[in-house]
């Protein structure tokens, strides 16, 4: 990502970690195939700032709490994406860091709506997509221990080259910059660097507990390594 005024900056990791310098008022969203890791990504994201992470797996977890026990998963589904678009909304009218979330953003509308949610609360829009194959994001989904409908996924598969097409040509109409990651490098997590922050604060992972990760060393800014498309490595910056 681009280190100018209104955008972010990719900077040498901590403790390996990728490392992206985000402004205060910046709405991160992590987008890419259901199983192809984004949850994985933010469970290992810290920060010298205060960052709001919000995953549906928090919710997800917290509900699982207060129901029965045993109940499908498909049967409070509706209730936990309700009460995770409640969440962003407030974070991004509220919080006063960065706000991090992760969506498949597959289709064209899911990402028009957050780019109109980052301009109606006066957030930059950063895209950060994980890159894999159908088979790896099938592989994650099994390993999570939720597998999404064929139907369901076989749409997030049909908008795969058209997605990957309109991230070839650069950022999307209505984004600030666009990363692209494979996923060895989402597992090894994202350090977030923000803008005017003074000293080491919590990154806060709303209902899921906070993390504590101290700021890194200064490292200079450098660009992420450019890869083929097909080829897995470190990233892919697009200019």
């Amino acid at each position: 990502m681009d280190s100018t005024a209104d955008s972010g900056s990719t900077t040498r990791g901590h403790a390996g970690r990728l490392g992206i310098g985000l402004r205060p008022r910046a709405l991160l969203v992590v987008a890419g195939l259901p199983g192809a890791g984004k949850s994985t990504l933010l469970r290992e994201t810290g920060g010298n700032g205060t960052v709001t992470v919000l995953d549906t797996d928090q919710i997800r977890a917290r509900l699982r709490r207060l129901l029965p026990a045993g109940t499908p998963y498909s049967w409070y589904r509706p209730l936990v994406h309700l009460l995770h678009l409640a969440r962003l909304v407030a974070a991004a009218i509220r919080a006063k860091g960065p706000v991090v979330v992760h969506d498949p953003a597959t289709g064209p509308f899911a990402r028009a709506a957050f780019v109109a949610l980052g301009l109606l609360t006066g957030r930059t829009r950063h895209l950060l997509w994980l890159d894999c194959t159908v088979a790896e994001a099938l592989e994650g989904q099994r390993a999570r221990g939720r597998v999404l409908l064929s139907w369901s996924f076989s749409r997030h598969v049909r908008h795969l080259p058209r997605v990957r097409a309109l991230l070839g040509a650069g950022p999307p109409r209505g984004w600030c910059d666009l990363m692209v990651i494979d996923r060895p490098t989402a597992r090894r997590g994202l350090h977030l660097t923000v803008g005017g922050a003074d000293s080491a604060s919590p990154v806060t992972h709303p209902h899921g507990g906070g993390q504590q990760d101290g700021p890194g060393p200064a490292g200079e800014t450098e660009p992420v390594a450019q890869q083929q498309r097909g080829q897995h490595g470190g990233g892919e910056r697009f200019q």
